[in-house]
Parts: C-alpha cells; structure tokens; sequence
C-alpha cells in the first residue's frame, strides 16, 4: 500500500497545499486573529512538516505538541471546522483525489481533542 505522503505528491504538493491553505485561512475573518503574530514561514515549515509526519512522510515535524501548541486559545469546533474545509479546498487546489483527502483529513480529525483542548 502507498504511504498518504507519496500519493498526494510529496513534498512538492505538501509545499503547494500549505501555502494555498494559509492563504486560505489567512483570508477567513473568523481564523485570521489567531494568526496576527504569527512568523508565517516559519509557521508554514512546521504545517509542510507536520503534514508529511501525519501523511507517513519523514518525520522531520520538530514543533510542539498539538495540546501545547493550541493551548490557550480557546478554539472551538467552528474553527476547526473552517480548518477542515480550507485543508480540503487547497487538496483540491493541488488536484488531490476525493479519496486522498478524505485519508488526510481523517488524520487530522484525529488530532482535534488535542486542537481543541478537549
């Protein structure tokens, strides 16, 4: 079976989706606050990071811990909704397969107790 990572693309497509999804959520009244101090490329090497170790990639991720990444900032499940729907968007940007994004958003769902503090 092929590793998620390697279906989607590799590195260059992970590249290409999380620059479309930060401009995304960058444009999204409701997310963009939480990211007004935010270094964006150094936010965006850990988001290329931290999907390829979630996509069976290399695990190169070096950032925090969800739980203590999100901590704090009271999020709640209308953001990651609208998280969910721009990952989904900038997968499809990239020509994605419905399949492939359907993988990659089951594993980052896997992560929302620990987005979301919860």
């Amino acid at each position: 079976m092929d590793k998620l990572y390697d279906k989607l693309g590799g590195q260059p497509t992970l590249d290409k989706v999380v620059q479309d999804f930060h401009k995304r959520i960058l444009a999204d009244n409701t997310l963009q606050p939480f990211f007004a101090n935010t270094d964006m490329e150094k936010q965006r090497q850990h988001q290329v990071a931290f999907f390829a170790q979630i996509f069976e990639g290399p695990n190169e991720y070096k950032g925090r811990a969800m739980e203590k990444t999100h901590a704090g900032m009271n999020l709640q499940q209308s953001h990651f909704d609208a998280i969910v729907s721009h990952l989904k968007e900038s997968m499809a940007s990239v020509g994605a397969s419905t399949e492939d994004t359907n993988a990659a958003v089951a594993r980052v769902d896997k992560l929302k107790g620990a987005i979301l503090n919860k």
